[in-house]
């Protein structure tokens, strides 16, 4: 309880303040370790890294080799600390695994307190760089390189990129000066970045009141996974299905579009796109309109949604007796290429699904005119073929035709 009482009172630490004293001789849960417990005194002297992790970050994991090797590499002039709040059972569990053996030697600290409140951060990897007792930076694990601490240990100036961890709640970039303006309001935003934002997660976020969506956020996320994902919204208000299918890609380096990875299989910083769009609740059902609209004006392609002639898959029935009807029961749904159980659901749901199959080349489309919710169970799909096969029981058909459909088009300006 002393340890407990110790450092409840510790403040978040402002890069260039020491750490409380008490800190050096808190003992800290290990896992990993012959010892239970450890303290820091002994690496008062020393560069410290701690590294915020948890066991379902991959990125963690992929970086513990990398600190392993820097550890054997500058040996008593650092001390690089895995730190995580998740507690010794759970870590104790995750080691004990296939994946977690390939770990075994990282020594961890345990049920973590003391150092999350010092060091607050949103997201893991996170990495607390400590020298001459005081907070020195705080960075991602990418930055945590031979050269970075050779400049830290041989006082040079540094090259860290401090990252301080932001809030999906609030625009991107907005200062908090904003806040204290009173009676001032966001009407319409807008924020459109090339490069990695550090201080924020590969992902997505929105802006809602209650049910209504009236801004969206993507951050550090490839051009066309985010123009897809706009493009998913609008074709699921229209009740379609949107997929890399439903995609027509005319620029001339294609490669640029996506993630562009380096030799050891990270992804580029530089080709990584940052987009946020707020409107007034008012027009929040033109949202994602407006976002392909606006994004195309600035972006380095034209990203619209036009009718195009194309080769698909035709849903069709080949009776008119009715073996989809549900029978009211509860709402099930399970779709895999083993087995597929779909108890009161939609047909969309099914098509959907069907489209996300990777052997089918082409998309799918729904020409039954169904509207009612259906019962269907079938077994294992691989293949057009097994997939129609399955669907005659119901007397379903998939028909290769021609259609002017809706498609995703990116092109070069």
């Amino acid at each position: 309880m002393a340890a407990t009482t110790s450092f409840a009172q510790n403040k978040p630490l402002k890069i260039g303040e020491s750490l409380p004293e008490n800190v050096w001789s808190t003992p800290l849960q290990l896992v990993n370790h012959p010892q239970k417990t450890i303290t820091l005194n002994q690496d008062k002297d020393k560069l410290i890294l701690i590294d915020f992790w948890n066991t379902w970050c991959s990125s963690c994991l992929l970086n513990f080799p990398k600190m392993e090797e820097l550890q054997k590499q500058f040996g008593d002039k650092i001390k690089i600390l895995a730190v995580s709040n998740q507690d010794r059972l759970v870590l104790e569990k995750f080691f004990a695994t296939k994946n977690g053996q390939r770990y075994k030697n990282v020594v961890s600290v345990a049920g973590d307190k003391m150092f999350h409140q010092l060091f607050p951060h949103k997201g893991v990897p996170y990495i607390v760089w400590i020298k001459d007792g005081k907070l020195l930076n705080t960075t991602d694990g990418a930055q945590v390189t031979e050269k970075t601490i050779q400049e830290v240990l041989g006082g040079k100036s540094s090259s860290l990129q401090t990252v301080v961890h932001m809030s999906r709640e609030r625009p991107l970039m907005l200062s908090e000066n904003f806040d204290n303006e009173k009676g001032l309001s966001i009407v319409n935003y807008s924020l459109f970045a090339k490069g990695r934002i550090r201080g924020m997660g590969f992902g997505s976020g929105f802006h809602r009141s209650g049910q209504t969506v009236y801004g969206r956020q993507f951050t550090n996320m490839s051009f066309l996974e985010i123009s897809s994902a706009i493009a998913n919204e609008i074709f699921q208000k229209q009740n379609q299905s949107f997929n890399e299918k439903r995609r027509i890609i005319e620029v001339k380096n294609p490669k640029a579009l996506d993630y562009i990875k380096n030799t050891e299989g990270r992804v580029e910083d530089y080709n990584l796109y940052n987009y946020e769009y707020i409107v007034p609740q008012s027009k929040a059902d033109s949202l994602y309109p407006l976002m392909l609209e606006n994004l195309s004006q600035f972006a380095d392609y034209n990203t619209t949604i036009e009718k195009r002639k194309v080769k698909c898959l035709v849903l069709k029935r080949t009776s008119t007796v009715d073996k989809l009807k549900t029978k009211g029961s509860e709402m099930t749904f399970l779709f895999s290429l083993s087995k597929t159980d779909l108890q009161n659901t939609s047909l969309y749901a099914l098509v959907n699904s069907l489209n996300a199959v990777p052997t089918i080349s082409l998309p799918i489309v729904d020409e039954t005119g169904y509207t009612s919710n259906i019962d269907l169970k079938i077994g294992a799909i691989s293949d057009l073929n097994s997939i129609r096969k399955e669907l005659l029981q119901y007397d379903l058909d998939l028909v290769e035709a021609e259609r002017e459909l809706d498609m995703l088009i990116i092109q070069d300006k």
